[in-house]
């Protein structure tokens, strides 16, 4: 999101492709696929999510990220809130079942803190609050990078049989669905890189245009398999509670934690927005590998989360512009390499 959204408040962000999302959900409810139907909405959902993964490798620049290491202490630090710190607090809501979220839904809530940050609504607010945007640059690239390995180990790890079984299938779907495809888009980056460039705007409806389907599959199998009986209008607002208290938790510890760690407020900033959010495109093709017939519960605290997360960064981003200019000359921002004032294509 940015300032340029057209006929909504500042203060209310209300993401266009989030309504998007609504519609295809409303749709799967009215209309889910079934039978015949099925098998090919979710054969086709299948390459979607390959595809999806091939761009992501082949859109993001490992040599660009590497050189981002010159400012390593702040990437670090994000790393360690979106696959340390959000998994903590995670398995800490364990304690909320199943008395305030069903196991299902905390599978998801479970789910939402294992995916990475992500790279396009981190950069823009930090971008409005003032902050060190070619680290929040960096930072996305690396969450991003890392979560194509870590997030499925540690649904693995953490989520086990909730997750859908982790069975060597299980595995080998990851593996062919996920990294396959991603490492094959960096291997061939050198020679469509270009071509991807110029046409960013073309391949970004694509993207979202694969995600639709996937989510239109989840939530079609959810419907068919009769599992939306489970959530109630009490569980979801507790569901949504639960969140709100997650991302007040992880804005905190991001600023002040940031802080006490001697970061400069510009770098503060970027480690607030870069570590306290969680990417809805990386998750949701994700979910539909690891969590099968059950994704469409697993990520529906993702497509909340979002959501909350987008609307209130809006509103401290907005607070931190208005801050005295005089605050944010503590020190000069850490270098960059010049490839990272360039900002990439969103995996977020």
């Amino acid at each position: 999101m940015s300032r340029r959204t057209p006929k909504l408040p500042s203060w209310l962000p209300i993401d266009p492709y989030i309504l998007a999302l609504i519609g295809t959900v409303v749709l799967a409810a009215l209309l889910p696929a079934s039978g015949a139907a099925a098998d090919a909405a979710g054969g086709v959902s299948t390459g979607a999510v390959a595809l999806l993964f091939f761009l992501y490798g082949a859109r993001l620049s490992t040599a660009e990220a590497l050189d981002g290491l010159k400012h390593w202490r702040l990437h670090l630090t994000v790393l360690v809130c979106t696959f340390v710190a959000f998994p903590l607090l995670g398995l800490a809501g364990k304690g909320l079942v199943p008395y305030v979220l069903t196991p299902q839904l905390y599978s998801g809530f479970l789910f939402l803190c294992l995916v990475p940050s992500t790279i396009q609504s981190s950069i823009a607010f930090t971008s409005i609050a003032r902050g060190n945007v070619p680290a929040a640059i960096c930072a996305g690239s690396f969450s991003s990078l890392a979560g194509i390995f870590l997030t499925p180990l540690l649904a693995a790890a953490l989520l086990g049989n909730d997750g859908g079984g982790f069975s060597a299938d299980a595995l080998l779907k990851i593996g062919v669905q996920l990294l396959l495809p991603f490492a094959a888009g960096q291997l061939l980056r050198r020679w469509i890189g270009g071509f991807l460039t110029r046409h960013k705007k073309v391949l970004g409806y694509v993207d979202r245009g694969s995600i639709l389907l996937v989510v239109y599959t989840a939530f079609s199998e959810g419907m068919v398999a009769g599992i939306w009986h489970q959530v109630t209008p009490v569980r979801l607002g507790a569901l949504l509670a639960a969140e709100a208290a997650l991302l007040a938790l992880m804005l905190a510890m991001t600023w002040y934690g940031a802080k006490r760690l001697g970061f400069d407020r510009k770098d503060r900033i970027a480690i607030q927005f870069a570590g306290s959010k969680k990417s809805l495109a990386s998750g949701l093709p994700m979910a539909s590998v690891l969590f099968g017939a059950q994704a469409s519960l697993a990520v529906l605290p993702l497509m909340l989360f979002h959501q909350m997360q987008l609307m209130v960064c809006a509103v401290i981003a907005k607070r931190r512009s208005r801050d005295p200019e005089e605050e944010f000359a503590e020190r000069p921002t850490a270098p960059a390499g010049s490839a990272m004032a360039e900002e990439p294509v969103a995996v977020g």
